[in-house]
Order: structure tokens, then sequence, then C-alpha cells
């Protein structure tokens, strides 16, 4: 019997609420905790989930969506499995924009809000340059990936007698919130033409009226850049990816969800093998999740895995299979003078980048950037303050979710210089060598061609000069997020919002 009956929609949507509700039952214990709450005045998990279903029902904003859903509801054309908000408090689920025009415009559904964003389809989600820093990739959240090819500032020597263009093809590995793609893009400047079975336009030859053979031969035609998927990997995540990477060995790659680390075969489709999971027995004791993992630039043994307690560990797969068990822990001890109820929050690392060279690890959490030297486990040899005015508002950045922002950072081809991102589009620079840091601004009224960028501040109290910008008239709708560093020369690609901005040191 089919598992798909008339009932199954409705499985699949409780098990989701049964999960969204269990996520905020162990975020609600954790703030207990935080706060010093007693246990008897902690609620448990059915008391929890009554009371949470009391407020659904008695709530306004509830109904008043439900009957505007109700008159613009149409029957989707295939069946969908609904997926899980990644937050799932119910005044952040309820701010909800809806689409105004075809121009990816939008504004909030809740009345009296007239703040407007651009369509998630077109947030760009990803930046990448290629090992030889020729190509640049973009992705966004509507599943489109974007490539750019550098063009050559002179121009080529006209080609000796013995040379060619090579026919070169470049590979791409991508993913959405379940599955992997390799992507195989190559360009192509002739076509074949004189087959025997097919005449010129493809159609097959009736074999009687063949009396010669021909030899194929390729004409010239106008430049094609085509794009295919030559692998698909799928079917081995339960929960949505969060970061992939492949090894040094060219050969195999890891896929990161937030229980679960994946090592794929780039031959093998259909396979994976489990190298880490975290997942207990019971959820509710679960008390972190994976939010980051990258394989080491030059020893295909060794990944690292952070953590959303701010701790990283790194794995030897020569150990054994299972890479429960690390082999380092990279943690920084909390000050318990500094610890408040958004301690746990804002330790959480989004990203985590090796060195070029391999000698060390960075990390990235709300607020600090970390350089960690993987021969000493005890703390970080470097860190550096992003946007630490940003501690004081803490309590409005959990109301508007942005504490839960994911900031990556990138090193500089040297390994001297690191990058990451911050709000009102800033992003910071800091040069490991001079102790220098500075901020700039990506946005179009500042960012001309050719333009050079002026260094911004961030005035946190006193007088305000007139070049600076104070800490309550910072736009955090406007963040960098995702960003990427020519692995050879200082150019720099960041990404705000759906804007991409590229920037180039300045050539004396």
């Amino acid at each position: 019997m089919s598992s798909r009956t008339k009932k199954w929609t409705s499985r699949v949507i409780s098990h989701f609420f049964d999960v969204a509700i269990t996520n905020s039952w162990i975020q609600y214990q954790s703030d207990s905790k935080a706060l010093h709450r007693p246990s008897k005045n902690t609620h448990q998990y059915l008391d929890f989930k009554l009371l949470l279903a009391e407020e659904l029902l008695e709530s306004p904003e509830l109904e008043n969506s439900c009957e505007e859903s109700e008159d613009e509801y149409e029957p989707p054309s295939k069946m969908r499995i609904p997926q899980p908000e990644p937050s799932v408090r119910r005044l952040g689920a309820m701010h909800m924009p809806e689409m105004m025009d075809t121009k990816h415009a939008e504004r909030c559904r809740n009345k009296g809000c007239k703040s407007k964003t651009y369509m998630r389809s077109d947030i760009i989600s990803t930046v990448e340059f290629n090992p030889s820093g020729e190509l640049l990739a973009t992705g966004d959240k509507g599943g489109r990936v974007v490539v750019f090819q550098r063009e050559q500032e002179t121009k080529s020597e006209p080609q000796r007698r013995g040379e060619y263009n090579q026919n070169t093809a470049y590979f791409l590995l991508s993913t959405n919130d379940k599955t992997v793609k390799l992507w195989k893009i190559s360009e192509r400047d002739r076509r074949p033409e004189g087959y025997n079975l097919k005449d010129e336009d493809g159609r097959i030859r009736d074999p009687s009226t063949i009396t010669s053979l021909r030899v194929p031969v390729l004409q010239p035609t106008d430049l094609m850049v085509e794009a295919t998927a030559r692998r698909v990997f799928s079917n081995a995540h339960t929960y949505h990816i969060n970061s992939i990477s492949v090894n040094s060995d060219l050969q195999t790659y890891i896929s990161t969800d937030d229980l679960r680390v994946n090592l794929w075969n780039l031959e093998i489709t259909d396979q994976s093998f489990n190298i880490v999971d975290i997942k207990p027995c019971n959820m509710e004791d679960l008390t972190e999740v994976i939010t980051a993992a990258e394989f080491h630039p030059q020893q295909c043994n060794t990944l690292a895995y952070s953590s959303s307690r701010g701790s990283v560990r790194l794995c030897d797969m020569r150990k054994q299979a299972l890479c429960d068990t690390h082999c380092k822990f990279f943690e920084e001890p909390e000050d318990p003078s500094t610890r408040s109820f958004f301690s746990e929050i804002i330790s959480s690392i989004s990203d985590i980048k090796f060195s070029h060279s391999g000698r060390f690890l960075m990390t990235r959490d709300y607020l600090t950037v970390k350089v960690w030297d993987l021969n000493m486990e005890t703390r970080p040899v470097q860190t550096y303050q992003v946007h630490d005015y940003l501690r004081g508002k803490l309590c409005s950045l959990y109301e508007n979710d942005c504490i839960f922002d994911k900031f990556e950072c990138v090193w500089n081809g040297s390994d001297s210089v690191i990058m990451t991102g911050s709000y009102n589009n800033f992003f910071r620079m800091f040069d490991r060598n001079t102790k220098k840091d500075v901020t700039l601004e990506a946005s179009r009224e500042n960012s001309k061609p050719r333009a050079i960028l002026k260094p911004r501040k961030v005035c946190v109290g006193g007088k305000r000069r007139k070049d600076e910008v104070t800490v309550d008239s910072l736009d955090f709708s406007k963040k960098i997020l995702h960003s990427a560093w020519h692995p050879q020369e200082n150019i720099i690609a960041v990404a705000a919002s759906n804007n991409l901005y590229i920037f180039q040191d300045k050539v004396t």
C-alpha cells in the first residue's frame, strides 16, 4: 500500500509542527538555565506545548493572516513537502512579506509596517573564486548560479606556429537545501557538420539515399557557454545543508547539515559515508548543532567542523571511520563576568576557514573573528572585534532576528589580511602584521567605477564627526554576509542583498 494516502500531507505537517515546538522548548530550557530560573517555575514539555497553542489561538495576527490567505489561495500544481522555518518564534514567523510587482519588490503584510526588501529568490547566498581567480561564481536563493569570467586587460600576442587554444572545462559544485550537484562548464566555438546519417537540419536520412561516406568536419561558430549537470548527489540529508567543502585530493568532498557530516566520492552519487553524527538518541538531549565544516587545504585526511556552542573540532579520518571523537578541540573559555542571556547565541560560530598555508584556522562568531594556531588549542592567537559597538543593542537585535545572521570570513592570498562583513553594508579588513584595521562600505552611492573607497567609522558616543555614522543610524537590513578574496591578487567580491560589488586594490 502506498504511503501517500489522504492523511499523508497532514502527517507531514504535524511532524514539522512537532519539530518546531521541540526546538522552541529546547531554546526555552536553555534560556531558563541562563537566567538561573528555578526548575519549579519552568514549564515542562506538555505544559509548554499547551501554552504555545493557547497563545496562537488567541493571537489576532493569526486570524488576520488566515483571512487574507483564504482569498488568495490557489491550488498548487504539484504537491510540496512543507519545510520548517529557521525561526520558530511566533512574532518572527508572522512578519512575512508579500510581492508588490514583478521587479522583486516586497512589503510586509503587517498593518503599519512600511519596510521594503527584495525577494528571497534574488538575494545572493554565496560568492566564490575558482583556484586560479579567473572565474567568479555567485548563487542566489532562487537556485540560480551565475559565473563571471575576468577579461584580459591587454590584448594577447598573436599565436605562433605550433600553439593552440585549449578546450578547458571547469567543474563547479553547488548545493541547495538537500541536493548537491556537480556542474561542467565549457566553451564551444566550433560545431561538427557533415554527418552521414543526419542532414543539415538534424533529421535522420534514409539509408537508401546514402551513396558515399563523408568525414565530419568542425566549422567555426559563435562562442557558446554550456553548463551541464554531470552528477546529482541527493537523499543523504534529513536537515538543510549548511556547507560543502572539496577535498585537496579533488576526488572527495563533504556535505554538512545541522547534525551530520557526509563524505562523498565525486564519481559515486548513490552512496556516501557518514563520518560525523552528533544526533542524540533523544532529541531533548540535543545541546548543539554543526554550523560549518571544511577540509584542510593540504592534508586530505584532516577536516574541521564548528558548533553552535563556539567550539571547533579537528578530526583525522585515518584514526577511525566515524570521526565522532576529535583529535583536537578549540574553544576559548568564557569570562563569567561578561556572561549574559545572549552569550550562548553570540558565541555560535557561523563560518570557519583554513589559511592557505594550513597552519591557522579562522572562526567567525557574531561579534568577533578569531585566528587559531592548529598547534595551540587553549586560546586563539588573535582576536578581532568586528562590531563590538553592537554589544549594547543585543536585545533589539534578538527581537528582529538579526542576532542569528551568519557572517562569513575570508583570507587574502598571503594569509596576512582577513575580511568579514557587518551591517549597514560595511565590511571590515584586519592586517595581521601591522595590527591595523579599516571599515569600508559597499553601496551604489559611493561605489562608482574606479572610485576610491573612503574609510568609514561608527561613532559610539560623544560628538559625531561629519564623516562618522552613529550606532542608532545603522541599517540592519543592509548586511554583508558573503564575500570572497582573489587567491592571488588584491581583488575582493562582496554580496550585499541582491547586489555584487567587486573592488580592486589601487593600481599605481
